[in-house]
């Protein structure tokens, strides 16, 4: 189960989160671990189905954070106190939940927390990435600069899936109005006609007896099926919402074919960005690959980050520790190795971060261009094959005569 919690460091800085253990007290000797003093520990409350529901048609949407962002950052860039900036983006948001989820966080401020932990207690806003690269500026006291690149970055996203989404309208249309007609054919069409097949002992093709079962089996048991679907469903989701389960379909994602080589290019900018960003604020090289794996948001690549850090902390080079890592193609290791070589590793990793950037936007375009007519191909020859099982037994029957 889960906790929520609020402790202090060593050094007196207030922290709060959410850890997940067994019991209250294996909740603690977790907190204590990691040398935080416990000041509150209370159990999550498990969100409802009716509250997943209004928390989705009620949620902030992508253009109205990015926008948020782009405001906060030229307040900050103008040093305008992160207070007074949010009082000031409270009076300007024309939102009802942005509103209030911007006066809880100016709230959670003037009450001692950072600015980092006040985002992070609203992960319906504002996710796992953004909070981690707001954490990562605290640190390095860049600020500005990285609200900027989380606008710029919500921005890109917000295009990519505009683009998405407008290719991906047409083709679902015509898959769903093709669903229809196929539930009608195997469930009323295809039943009427098939005792004339067997009473004049024409042979029904594979496909077309395939067909015939189908319809029979939606038609009698249509509501097993569909308390069947619903009980996979929610277990799937429960799944996924385990730390188990969410390295799980992380490892699942990276190896899809097409999406798989897209998140890679999308977690490696990331990595390039957060990295650029530390190192320049000031940070050691292990520190800054260690708090750069808590901004990608894969699991995966956190974990191998981490043992990028640990063997630089032994010696070796960022570019020798990239080159055997997973997911890490040979060039950003290249490229890395030549800011090394010439102390411009800062300038290095913003080419990485542009480069698979560009190849993110060109990869997203031509899957864009491809969808429609795949798709399309795609459903002609379910079409086809839907006429076929129907025809066929209609020109055996016509040949019997």
């Amino acid at each position: 189960m889960k906790f929520n919690y609020k402790a202090r460091t060593k050094q007196g800085e207030l922290q709060v989160g959410n850890v997940e253990a067994a019991s209250r007290d294996a909740a603690v000797a977790i907190l204590l671990s990691h040398e935080l003093y416990v000041l509150s520990l209370e159990p999550m409350k498990e969100q409802g189905w009716w509250t997943r529901i209004t928390d989705f048609f009620e949620r902030v949407k992508g253009t109205d954070l990015m926008i948020f962002t782009r405001q906060f950052a030229t307040l900050i860039a103008s040093q305008v106190p992160i207070g007074d900036s949010l009082r000031s983006l409270y009076e300007q948001a024309t939102k009802p939940v942005l509103k209030e989820v911007i006066a809880e966080v100016a709230s959670d401020i003037e009450s001692g927390f950072s600015l980092s932990q006040a985002l992070s207690r609203h992960p319906g806003v504002f996710n796992e990435f953004y909070v981690n690269m707001v954490k990562s500026a605290e640190v390095t006291g860049r600020l500005s600069e990285v609200l900027d690149f989380l606008a710029d970055y919500l921005e890109k996203q917000s295009i990519l899936i505009g683009k998405l989404r407008n290719a991906l309208v047409y083709p679902a249309f015509v898959i769903g109005l093709f669903i229809v007609v196929v539930v009608i054919m195997v469930t009323m069409v295809l039943p009427q006609i098939a005792p004339v097949f067997t009473e004049v002992n024409v042979e029904l093709p594979t496909f077309t007896k395939i067909l015939l079962f189908s319809g029979t089996l939606v038609s009698e048991w249509w509501w097993a099926i569909l308390i069947a679907v619903g009980i996979l469903a929610a277990l799937a989701i429960d799944y996924l919402q385990t730390a188990e389960g969410r390295v799980v379909m992380n490892e699942v994602s990276l190896r899809l074919p097409l999406v798989g080589s897209l998140l890679q290019k999308v977690y490696i900018a990331r990595f390039a960005e957060s990295a650029r960003v530390l190192i320049k604020g000031g940070l050691t090289i292990p520190q800054a690959i260690e708090i750069s794996s808590h901004t990608i948001g894969n699991y995966v690549y956190e974990d191998v980050l981490h043992e990028v850090a640990q063997a630089i902390r032994k010696g070796l080079l960022l570019s020798q520790a990239l080159k055997g890592a997973p997911y890490f193609p040979p060039l950003v290791a290249q490229l890395v190795a030549v800011g090394e070589s010439t102390g411009r590793l800062e300038t290095m990793l913003e080419r990485v971060s542009s480069f698979y950037n560009r190849q993110v936007d060109d990869t997203v375009s031509n899957l864009v261009e491809l969808i429609q007519p795949a798709l399309l191909v795609v459903i002609g020859l379910m079409v086809a094959g839907l006429f076929a099982a129907i025809l066929l037994p209609l020109y055996n029957l016509t040949k019997s005569f």
